[in-house]
């Protein structure tokens, strides 16, 4: 194929770096052009101005979102702590939400007359919600279309998602935004086809960007995610590239094949790209200061990412962000992606020896660590100035039940998540807390909660702030049709 049938394509390596991926580091080619409709929908997109970036927060294992979020009211509270038994947090313990950022605020009140409170173990986001920087999106998950009670118990063809409260089913179903359908590409991936040639016509790295390996949510046909370990670009290195050994010689002679026989050379451009760009990653990185260091090379940050393994993630991804300009990355749209596990809690959720402490245990270390790393990370952006060009938002394979099993929790549905950043609409909550009733209008018969906003509204809201057009919209999500509104109204 000659360079005049491409004329968007200035080489033969650009063109193999727009269909190849970045797995571990390497590109290869494996991406297909599976979905014409968006690959129009990308043509017809219109260029989105100024910086934009989009954090996903994945709490892989199904977070408990009953105890991360509770209401506070009197009455609705004694329905909560009626239900949860052992796991109730004491009315006493949980961190108001308030209007504003100072103690005497009044206490934030929704519209179905709720206030709330954080686990006590989140501080930093109670913090966050009183300065306007977080929102709450509550009741949401994984949706066909609306769903009652009734139909749902009936199981009404075309009501329920396939595979409910099963990990790998619902993490999919997340992901990809489209649970009635095999999944082919996650809604991250689609909006990056659709976005990236107009948004990022001279970019140096992949628009998506994973700090937690591969995953479904940036699985793309023309961006393919590139994976970045929590302390740089994994690079082909030590003695395969360096050393003098047999097997640097071979790689080496591999890469300086003449190009008569395509597939060879085709191999040796994604080699060869892989390592510039792991080169340029890390250099670019390396060398942007946010302040003084001291010594130099010590990053210094106004509030400093806690040593686990969701804060050296988050701190990847701002020395990602602190690179984006035209000197290193030239990005203009860029899309991470991080993941922690753990919230899995069948068993010991709380503290239950010597004696029962639901403020303690495996799921309030958690909420911790979620609540001080999503803190500095929002810092950090403050920092770079680019609080209102980067949205943080959290996802998970469902919430849980709202009784405990004795030890914990079971598999839930519908659940709780915030949306951080200098362009939510933060310091108010969105969407409807479930009537907290067993067998009640909102759930399912066992304390599993009836999402009644969907993953497609909540996606779509975000990438319609990310420069999504609405022409576009449908190619991206196509079962948003099905709900009565596709914009919640948490951003700006």
């Amino acid at each position: 194929m000659s360079s005049e049938e491409l004329p968007s394509l200035r080489t033969r390596r650009n063109f193999i770096r727009q269909v190849s991926c970045a797995a571990v580091g390497t590109w290869a080619l494996t991406s297909t052009i599976r979905d014409l409709r968006l690959i129009n929908a990308a043509i017809a997109q219109a260029p989105a101005p100024g910086y934009k970036a989009l954090v996903c927060v994945f709490l892989s294992g199904g977070n408990d979102a009953n105890n991360w979020i509770v209401p506070t009211d009197a009455p609705t509270y004694a329905e909560y702590a009626s239900i949860r038994g052992l796991l109730a947090l004491p009315q006493s313990s949980l961190l108001p939400l308030r209007t504003g950022p100072s103690a005497g605020d009044p206490a934030y009140v929704d519209a179905d007359g709720h206030s709330f409170g954080f686990h006590p173990n989140c501080p930093e986001l109670q913090t966050l919600f009183g300065e306007g920087k977080l929102g709450m999106l509550l009741n949401v998950g994984t949706l066909l279309r609306p769903i009652t009670r009734a139909e749902y118990l009936t199981n009404a063809t075309g009501t329920r998602p396939p595979q409910l409260f099963s990990h790998s089913d619902q993490v999919t179903q997340w992901q990809t935004s489209i649970p009635d359908r095999a999944p082919i590409t996650g809604w991250g991936g689609r909006v990056a086809d659709l976005l990236n040639a107009v948004s990022n016509p001279s970019g140096n790295i992949s628009m998506s960007v994973s700090l937690a390996g591969t995953n479904t949510f940036e699985v793309g046909n023309l961006v393919s995610q590139y994976q970045v370990s929590s302390t740089g670009a994994i690079t082909l290195g030590g003695s395969l590239m360096t050393g003098t050994g047999a097997r640097a010689k071979a790689l080496k002679d591999i890469l300086a094949l003449s190009n008569t026989n395509l597939q060879r050379t085709a191999y040796a451009d994604v080699v060869e790209r892989a390592i510039a760009v792991g080169d340029l990653l890390n250099t670019s990185i390396a060398s942007t200061a946010l302040s003084t260091d001291t010594p130099p090379g010590t990053w210094v940050w106004n509030a400093p990412f806690p040593n686990t393994t969701l804060g050296n993630q988050l701190k990847m991804v701002a020395r990602i962000i602190a690179a984006r300009g035209p000197s290193a990355f030239n990005m203009s749209r860029q899309v991470f992606f991080c993941s922690v596990g753990g919230y899995d809690t069948h068993t010991a959720q709380i503290t239950l020896s010597p004696t029962v402490n639901p403020t303690t245990g495996t799921h309030a270390n958690l909420l911790n660590e979620v609540s001080e790393c999503l803190y500095a990370f929002q810092r950090a952006m403050e920092q770079l100035g680019v609080s209102n060009d980067v949205t943080t938002f959290t996802a998970s394979d469902f919430s849980r039940t709202l009784p405990t099993n004795s030890q914990g929790s079971d598999h839930g549905w519908g659940s709780h998540h915030l949306i951080m950043g200098g362009s939510v609409r933060g310091g108010h909550t969105y969407g409807h807390l479930p009537t907290l009733a067993i067998n009640g209008p909102d759930d399912t018969g066992t304390g599993r909660w009836l999402p009644t906003l969907s993953v497609d509204q909540y996606s779509a809201t975000l990438a319609k702030w990310f420069g999504v057009d609405n022409t576009s919209m449908s190619s991206v999500f196509p079962n948003l049709s099905r709900f009565a509104t596709s914009d919640l109204g948490f951003m700006l």
